[in-house]
């Protein structure tokens, strides 16, 4: 089953690591994706632009109304995404558990619905 790992981040708590910290977490998270990758269980993904650089796309009475950026009141914002393909929820969880923005915000796990 495939599981899509939404990577939730909060610009001021990155900007309160030191440089050494962020980069462990960048190496923590290169780590994860190649021993995922040799497992057969890593399918894809990329981070994101800054949230500054999103647009919002909304159709109201066939008229397309079209904003800068998400403008959202929660401090986190979506920052980038995973797709795996393991066997099990608990092992999704699992993975998602290990990443290391968990530490610092948040991953949403949710399965990715067959076609």
């Amino acid at each position: 089953m495939k599981y899509v790992l939404m990577i939730y981040n909060n610009p001021e708590t990155w900007e309160d690591l030191s440089s050494e910290e962020q980069g462990g977490l960048i190496g923590e998270a290169r780590a994860l994706v190649a021993e995922l990758t040799a497992s057969g269980e890593w399918v894809g993904g990329e981070a994101l632009a800054a949230w500054s650089r999103g647009r919002t796309v909304r159709v109201r009475d066939g008229d397309p109304i079209i904003t800068d950026g998400p403008f959202i009141e929660a401090k986190e914002y979506l920052a980038g995404y995973c797709v795996i393909d393991c066997a099990t929820e608990e092992r999704a969880l699992e993975i998602a558990v290990r990443w290391p923005d968990a530490r610092i915000c948040a991953i949403e796990v949710r399965p990715v619905e067959p076609p």
